[in-house]
């Protein structure tokens, strides 16, 4: 079986080798894919919708796999399927869930999925004038993709009419800062629900905790993720019953009946609150780095699982009764500015999972090609014995300038 996977990151990575591990004779491919995933399949150049389409159907690809949401967004799915090839995810009427946070706003606002209050912009003037009677803090968001860089939480007027400038004026996320959503600031825990959707029913996968901020104790500039854990502490009997009553079965109404029917993921991302669990967005992919410290817990077969939402049957999830721990390594002045091209050493050493994000496989050397450099992930009975197999192997691995976060999990 031939599975073709598109992406070049830590989560392309870390799908791969779980496909393998349950289905060892399967061939993989990725479109870019990165000095990681060279070492377990074939990396291609393909990277435009024509161009990945051409190859699926030249090579006879089984299934495709997505994890760029800008593709997603521009309609592989749909036209993967004009021409009879498989792919998991959704077409790209459902993938505005993701692409447009005003569509994703707007879907939540009628179907009564629980989520801050919130208000639609698409002139500069009159969302600068609303920045004067709002409460702060306020969170701003560029409603197109920004690469997970489009949300700002301004606590002043101030920041706040700086960032609206810098959006809808100065245009730093290009036409994604057309239109902004203002919206409510929600004081809280965050927590990732990854599942599947089979155009029925959606399966919720275990939860994970994501750690943005690029500082020790949330502080400094969002990042795309500096770590993650799983299961998240946070989320309760109490709170995951919360998430399917609120924000699930909601998603599902609306889900059927705009007939936004596929088979592909849905990404919940939640804020557990005082007043209760609500939904901050949707992704429509696996995210990054959850899928890494998520995956690696599953007991089910991936593949088996992928198939059966593709052919819209019923199916259930099991479960190591573990924990995990990913740290994510990354290049000194990451979000910012960043030098790459250094060779990473130590790997040999590591004696857990870790998954390539950001590094090119040269003449059998490993050197850094991105921001997000390695994610390495270690497992245990309780979160305290996976932080430390995952420290404990950060530590064999060097490059110059690393970064890490020491306090994921804390």
């Amino acid at each position: 079986m031939k599975i073709l996977i598109i992406g070049s990151g830590g989560r392309e990575h870390a799908i791969g080798k779980k496909i393998l591990k349950d289905n060892p004779s399967v061939q993989l491919y990725f479109a870019t894919g990165n000095g990681g995933t060279a070492q377990i399949g074939t990396n291609i150049s393909a990277n435009t919708v024509t161009e990945l389409v051409q190859f699926a159907e030249v090579e006879r690809i089984d299934l495709t796999m997505v994890g760029s949401e800008a593709l997603l967004v521009e309609g592989i799915v749909d036209q993967f399927q004009a021409k009879g090839l498989k792919i998991f995810g959704p077409n790209q009427k459902a993938a505005q869930l993701e692409g447009s946070k005003a569509f994703a706003k707007e879907f939540m606002a009628k179907y009564g999925v629980k989520t801050a209050a919130y208000k639609t912009f698409t002139g500069y003037y009159a969302a600068k004038d609303y920045l004067a009677e709002c409460p702060y803090p306020t969170v701003i968001k560029a409603d197109g993709l920004a690469a997970g860089k489009g949300v700002v939480i301004c606590h002043d007027q101030e920041t706040a009419e700086e960032t609206l400038k810098e959006i809808m004026k100065d245009k730093i996320f290009g036409d994604s800062g057309n239109t902004v959503v203002i919206e409510e600031f929600l004081e809280g825990k965050e927590a990732s629900i990854l599942s599947y959707f089979n155009g029925k029913e959606i399966i919720p996968f275990i939860s994970a905790k994501d750690h943005k901020k690029i500082g020790e104790g949330e502080t400094g500039l969002n990042t795309g993720g500096m770590g993650v854990i799983a299961p998240n502490p946070y989320v309760t009997d109490e709170v995951n019953y919360a998430f399917i009553e609120d924000i699930l079965n909601p998603t599902l109404k609306g889900l059927l009946e705009e007939d936004l029917i596929f088979s592909g993921v849905i990404f919940f991302g939640l804020m557990i609150t005082d007043k209760g669990v609500y939904s901050l967005e949707y992704n429509l992919r696996m995210g990054d780095p959850e899928t890494q410290a998520v995956l690696p817990l599953m007991e089910s077969n991936l593949l088996e699982i992928t198939e059966k939402a593709l052919n819209q049957e019923s199916l259930s999830v099991k479960w190591k009764p573990q924990h995990s721990c990913c740290v994510v390594m990354v290049s000194g002045g990451y979000p910012m500015n960043y030098d790459k091209g250094f060779e990473i050493s130590g790997l040999n050493n590591v004696d857990t999972d870790y998954y390539i994000a950001g590094a090119k496989l040269i003449d059998g050397k490993q050197i850094t090609s991105g921001g997000r450099v390695i994610n390495v992930v270690g497992y245990g009975d309780t979160l305290e014995e996976a932080r430390k197999v995952a420290y404990d192997n950060v530590k064999k691995i060097r490059f110059d300038f690393k970064y890490y976060r020491e306090d994921i999990g804390l």
